[in-house]
């Protein structure tokens, strides 16, 4: 890794080398990690202390597997060269930013309250017909995430597509002023973290800090069918560029024919110098909104040279990632896999999703967290939406769910939606194989705190 070597790293992160007589400071380290189940020879090791685990304990073990030092906050006698902090989160994070400081590849950004994700998926699916990429694996997009993304960047590597995901005030500018994207991305803003972003105009204010911190000459592309985003004005040397249904937007959709949960076809349209090429792509994830996220991936990977039809394949041989929209077909049941996140804009998508299948439609919705003191209507909203919607079986689970299940029965006017509450997924777990029934389009989406992944294991097994 360019300069990451003991000396260098001391340097950058403020912190004191010890134990290193014998080491050769000047050699370059091969991977940095805070998991020592990850450590390989020649690696750095952060040691960071949990809730539950303190990885000072594991130092010791990391040498015994060839590791060129470690960070910690605290003295010991550990067998290999190590650099003593005042905290080890913060070093960490000195470290990515030492290390973008030396790297010459381009940087993708991409943020949003929903569908970053996917966004970022079909982003990094279509460069990789031409670059070899590097992309947020998992959850990795937050203050601890998103610098081991940082570091994970390889030699081999020509370009990162690299998710943010915030919560407070104050965390955009810390993961921007690290990562310095050349390109910025922002699917939407929506009603998510509320609980400290107060609402929508808060959540537009931090999530663009990102621009504050971008290449000047880089590409802003924002989505043009959000209210809030339109209203973003040139804050660099280049105006942002908008994608979205609309055709107001210079990278637009037009024809789109849902194909059920196998995706949609639809017509591209690009507007350059008073032109509108148009191209026919298959978009192969489920749900119109996935329309508009393969159209920020055209619309990137056009900035980085690639032709359309490299596009266009590319776009096509995108896959979902567990948990985010992801159908799996059982066998028995068509499970749709949205459960690692949750809030109102992103549940209403994903029933929207759910409608587009062909069989029985079944909603398995759960606790939505860090919605503010709105909590309640929100969730309420969410049952009056799946009880204006074409739900065939709502099953609701959790203490906050108890208000999607009675804002559906508000809505229900007909009483033609077979209704379920639970309390928590286990009673849940004990009776959906009576609720069930074969072929059935599934729904699970809930809060990753919910573990509703437990329910997609059941039901894939079955």
């Amino acid at each position: 890794m360019k300069d990451l070597s003991l000396k260098n790293i001391a340097a950058a992160i403020g912190g004191q080398l010890k134990n290193a007589q014998n080491a050769d400071c000047n050699k370059e380290a091969q991977g940095v990690d805070i998991d020592s189940r990850k450590i390989e020879k020649d690696y750095i090791f952060i040691a960071t202390k949990g809730e539950k685990v303190d990885g000072h304990s594991f130092v010791n073990d990391v040498a015994k597997k060839g590791a060129l030092g470690a960070i910690v906050e605290t003295d010991g006698d550990y067998e290999l060269p190590y650099i003593v902090v005042d905290n080890s989160f913060d070093a960490l994070k000195k470290l990515a930013a030492f290390y973008r400081s030396r790297l010459n590849i381009p940087i993708i950004g991409v943020t949003g309250s929903v569908g970053k994700t996917s966004t970022k998926e079909f982003i990094a699916g279509t460069l990789s017909a031409k670059y070899k990429v590097l992309k947020t694996f998992g959850n990795h997009n937050n203050e601890v995430g998103m610098p081991l993304t940082l570091l994970s960047i390889k030699e081999e590597h020509e370009i990162a597509v690299v998710e943010m995901g915030i919560s407070d005030f104050g965390e955009m500018e810390r993961l921007a002023s690290i990562s310095k994207p050349d390109a910025c991305v922002i699917t939407n803003i929506g009603q998510c973290h509320l609980e400290k972003l107060i609402d929508r105009d808060g959540v537009l204010s931090a999530k663009t800090k990102m621009l504050d911190y971008m290449n000047p000459d880089g590409l802003t592309l924002l989505n043009g069918d959000d209210d809030k985003l339109i209203t973003v004005k040139k804050n660099n040397n280049r105006e942002p560029k908008f994608f979205g249904i609309g055709e107001n937007n210079d990278y637009y959709a037009t024809d789109i024919e849902e194909k059920g949960l196998l995706g949609s076809e639809a017509v591209f349209v690009i507007k350059k110098n008073d032109t509108e090429l148009r191209y026919e792509v298959k978009v192969p994830l489920p749900g119109r909104h996935m329309v508009s996220n393969a159209l920020a991936a055209w619309a990137v990977a056009e900035e980085f040279g690639l032709t359309p039809d490299e596009i266009i394949k590319g776009i096509s041989e995108v896959k979902a990632t567990a948990g985010r929209s992801n159908i799996i077909d059982t066998g028995k049941y068509i499970v749709i896999d949205d459960c690692y996140n949750a809030n109102p804009v992103s549940m209403k998508a994903a029933v929207d999703l759910l409608m587009s299948a062909n069989s029985r439609k079944v909603a398995i919705l759960g606790d939505m967290f860090e919605l503010g003191e709105n909590t309640g209507q929100l969730h309420y909203s969410v049952g009056e939406y799946c009880g204006q919607s074409d739900v065939d079986v709502l099953v609701a689970i959790g203490e906050l769910a108890k208000n999607i299940y009675d804002g559906a029965t508000e809505k229900d006017i007909n009483s033609s939606i077979l209704k379920y509450y639970f309390e928590n997924k286990e009673q849940a777990l004990e009776e959906l194989s009576d609720i069930l029934k074969e072929k059935d389009s599934v729904l699970i989406k809930a809060s990753n705190g919910m573990k509703f992944n437990v329910i997609v294991n059941k039901l894939s097994n079955q």
